[in-house]
């Protein structure tokens, strides 16, 4: 699907007031990103869901895709879930041959994630319904202001997490 080449896509929010830290700002900023998260990710729920998957198992597909061989321990710290919770996710993943994993080189006793081929055509498959929805708001809000949300967004990551996320992205050590 081509993203609108113009902005179809009317805005209903006023500018932020001067005082956008008082409460009432503060809550619609809270509503905006809550309603915008659940339309945007409701299509990737239905495709989940008709495949016995719930968020967990998306998150987890969608960082294993992003870096092929990404340690167990690795994928436990980004997704902060328990070990338990993770367990179940591998699992699933597993059993529908969506991901497979192999010894390390150095050390044999861990454990590297990969998606197999199918596991990619599913995460690619999720990952375009999301792009769609994002790139046609992105599109319409302008560069801009997809720069001030990304800003919004990374000053709601603690900083002791930050260089996690900026090496995810490619540009940390």
């Amino acid at each position: 699907m081509a993203v609108p080449s113009s902005p179809s896509i009317e805005t209903f929010s006023p500018a932020a007031s001067p005082l956008f830290l008082r409460e009432d700002e503060v809550r619609r900023g809270v509503e905006l990103l809550y309603f915008g998260y659940t339309r945007l990710t409701r299509s990737v729920d239905e495709l989940l869901v008709d495949h016995g998957f719930g968020r967990a198992h998306h998150r987890a597909l969608y960082f294993i895709a992003r870096q092929p061989d990404l340690p167990v321990n690795a994928l436990l710290k980004i997704l902060s879930i328990t070990k338990q919770s993770l367990g179940r996710v591998l699992n699933d993943l597993s059993d529908k041959a969506l991901v497979e994993t192999r010894a390390g080189e150095q050390d044999r006793r861990q454990k590297l994630l990969r998606l197999t081929d199918e596991g990619a055509a599913f995460e690619a498959q999720l990952f375009e319904t999301l792009r769609v929805g994002l790139s046609a708001a992105y599109a319409a809000a302008g560069q801009e202001s997809v720069t001030g949300f990304w800003r919004v967004l990374e000053g709601l990551i603690p900083e002791d997490e930050r260089q996690m996320v900026m090496k995810l992205q490619g540009r940390g050590r």
